[in-house]
């Protein structure tokens, strides 16, 4: 069952350039998502936008729906998002040390929301922070409900933030980057939390990521973005064992292989464009091998090809790729 449907999400900046142009994209309930790109690709500002909490001055939605539940968001004053933001929907930000108030205890912070939200008393509140804790994986989290952020390792940050994202209980959790800066032992901690989590409590996760090593190990669907527009959608199966997008073939291409190999690494030509400077047509074609003509001057509509179940994505050619019996082992 869908929880969150977002259609044409369309985000300008003040000189009115598309940072985030038409982006469609569901979650079901239970569900993760990974939603993947370079940097600057449009992937924070996009769930940004699903809490109303666009960062910084002049950034505006200027078009499309985010239904949650069936309700647009869009269409909500400012009480009604207060009420949604850690109710329905949780964040855990990019960087823990920036997002935790650094004095005010780890347990504060994760009861305040619940308080709020639920009006529980300051006991029951401490209780439950010391619950989320010890389910996060906090060691002793009788005696770490009262330490502050520093007394912290950057992956106990880590897990105290999702800690607080879960204090109300939302039933759409956004993760930002949620293994950035960790080592790999701490990174692999985290994911299997997330998973854990999903599999415990019904959440549904947003895992916004450049990384498809996380994504091929954490997440169910897959939604690939490049330049603020969406370019494939599918199963992670599909999307990574046949793509359709020469983006997210290059991004596969690019991943270092377990065995070591030889020679250089892979990489894909070029730079992502400006924001101020988008191509015309297909954002991708002055980086893409495969351009015609016809990518320079229309952009693409994003489509399910035939034969390709729900498998989508925005590229002229991606039906000769499916013709070419590159999809699905045809």
């Amino acid at each position: 069952m869908t929880l969150l449907r977002v259609s044409d999400l369309t985000i300008q900046d003040r000189l009115g350039t598309a940072l985030v142009d038409g982006v469609s994209l569901s979650v079901d309930r239970g569900e993760i998502l990974g939603l993947v790109g370079e940097s600057g690709s449009g992937k924070t500002l996009a769930c940004r936008a699903m809490m109303r909490l666009l960062p910084g001055e002049g950034l505006t939605i200027r078009g499309g729906e985010i239904r949650l539940n069936g309700a647009d968001v869009l269409t909500y004053g400012e009480k009604q998002m207060m009420a949604v933001r850690g109710r329905e929907i949780g964040m855990i930000f990019q960087n823990p040390a920036s997002h935790l108030n650094p004095v005010m205890t780890i347990g504060r912070q994760i009861a305040e929301g619940r308080r709020r939200h639920f009006g529980a008393s300051r006991r029951e509140a401490r209780q439950h922070a010391i619950e989320l804790l010890r389910q996060v994986g906090i060691p002793d989290p009788a005696s770490r409900v009262d330490n502050y952020p520093h007394e912290f390792s950057g992956g106990m940050r880590q897990r105290a933030m999702i800690a607080v994202a879960l204090a109300c209980e939302p039933k759409l959790l956004i993760a930002d980057e949620p293994t950035t800066a960790l080592d790999v032992t701490v990174q692999m901690q985290v994911l299997h939390l997330l998973r854990d989590l999903r599999d415990r409590l019904g959440l549904a996760v947003i895992l916004i990521t450049h990384d498809l090593g996380v994504v091929a190990q954490t997440c169910d669907r897959i939604a690939v973005m490049y330049a603020g527009r969406l370019c494939e959608t599918g199963g992670k199966r599909e999307v990574l064992g046949a793509p359709l997008h020469p983006y997210t073939r290059g991004l596969i291409e690019c991943q270092p292989s377990s065995d070591g190999g030889a020679g250089r690494m892979i990489t894909i030509q070029g730079q992502p464009p400006l924001a101020q400077r988008f191509p015309a047509g297909c954002r991708f074609h002055p980086r893409c091998g495969s351009a015609t003509a016809e990518c320079a001057s229309v952009q693409p509509e994003m489509r399910v090809e035939p034969g390709a179940d729900s498998h989508a994505a925005a590229c002229h050619h991606a039906a000769s790729v499916v013709n070419r019996g590159m999809v699905h082992g045809h």
